[in-house]
């Protein structure tokens, strides 16, 4: 699914010497927008084991933005979203992100993951250039505070706190973690353990996959010897089902909790009748029925799409095409990075339909909404 995409007009006259460095730097600026148009850049994995995050959340995007540019645009400027696949591997992220730079997109839109984030976002802060809405709630990217990073999502602090609550609710005390042994898994490691030591307690046992492997049979006997009660797990679907499968297998009857970015409806797929039992924690809005105004103004825009299913990933990257767009519209007609950075930041309390964000100058996390869903033998998925 790669592709090149030839450099726009606007793009081929920002890389020309002028004479005076006012000009230039006016230019500069503005790389990736034309009269007719705002050039977005998405690296992501479109093959793979994560290949269904990208791929949603790209559709969900491009649901947005579509209908957008069918009434017009941004001021008068149609979005357009390049994509790359970088098959959830960071060097291959870094070079689609070289790419983009090279090509003068406006932005980089939509990364999926820790790790390939945490490879493009040095870049994108050295061109100066924002990095808009990536798939990944891990404090590394977070923290310290980086003007170019803009966080639709909550993090994954927030999303295990909510599991760990749910859980010890309920009296569960005896928890396991099965985790991907790279960033991301590290970052829902930490946010179980602090979540549990406000409380006293700590995980039972641990276990772990390498990335872009299913190859889980260690962890499933490391952690099924403690006999926990529970078990969160922080990986992509295809190893969170093989898990889940072989523990049930071994007739293991406890929950199992997944954070957001395993990829629900994929994960729901995989596992068919095993997902009862299954819980997920989602950082967006209840996407298959109209319980919501944002949520209805999606689903009608997905019914128009035939062979188009509602799920979390996609309800995802449409947010956050529509946090984009309004923060594009704000920054007016004389579109610039630094404007549209602004732009967002005067984001204050800004209800997109059921779903508020609130940015600052010095709070580029626009949300903390976490709400748990349940996934049944049946096919569905419950709040």
């Amino acid at each position: 699914m790669r592709r090149r995409d030839m450099l726009g007009h606007a793009g081929r006259l920002a890389l020309w010497p002028t004479l005076g460095g006012v000009a230039f730097a006016a230019r500069a600026q503005s790389v990736g927008i034309s009269d007719t148009r705002i050039v977005l850049g998405q690296s992501a994995p479109f093959s793979g084991a994560s290949e269904q995050l990208g791929l949603q959340f790209y559709l969900g995007a491009q649901l947005f933005f579509e209908a957008l540019n069918q009434k017009g645009g941004v001021q008068g400027r149609r979005i357009e979203l390049r994509r790359l696949d970088d098959g959830d591997d960071p060097d291959r992220c870094a070079a689609n992100t070289r790419q983009f730079l090279s090509e003068g997109v406006f932005a980089l839109f939509g990364y999926i993951g820790t790790l390939t984030s945490a490879a493009a976002l040095p870049l994108a802060t050295e061109a100066k250039l924002p990095f808009f809405a990536p798939a990944s709630g891990a404090e590394a990217l977070r923290v310290p505070f980086n003007r170019y990073a803009i966080h639709v999502r909550a993090s994954y602090q927030d999303e295990t706190a909510a599991i760990v609550r749910q859980i010890t609710g309920t009296g569960i005390k005896k928890i396991a973690v099965f985790h991907q042994n790279d960033a991301y898994g590290q970052a829902g490691l930490e946010g179980v353990a602090r979540a549990l030591q406000a409380q006293n307690l700590s995980p039972v046992a641990l276990g772990t996959v390498e990335r872009h492997s299913v190859d889980v049979v260690k962890a499933v006997d490391e952690i099924l010897a403690h006999r926990p009660e529970a078990i969160v797990q922080i990986g992509v679907y295809k190893a969170c089902a093989v898990f889940v499968r072989l523990a049930r297998g071994r007739g293991y009857t406890g929950n199992f909790y997944n954070v957001s970015v395993v990829g629900t409806q994929a994960l729901l797929d995989e596992l068919g009748a095993m997902a009862k039992g299954v819980l997920v924690s989602q950082v967006m809005p209840f996407p298959y029925t109209p319980v919501t105004p944002i949520a209805s103004e999606y689903l009608a825009a997905v019914k128009a799409r035939p062979g188009l299913v509602p799920n979390h990933s996609s309800m995802e990257g449409y947010v956050a095409a529509k946090v984009f767009s309004e923060a594009a519209q704000r920054a007016g007609r004389n579109l610039t990075r630094e404007g549209f950075i602004h732009a967002v930041q005067g984001l204050r309390n800004l209800d997109l339909g059921g779903f508020p964000v609130d940015f600052g100058p010095n709070k580029h996390t626009g949300s903390r909404f976490v709400e748990m869903t349940l996934l049944t033998e049946d096919g569905r998925i419950r709040r």
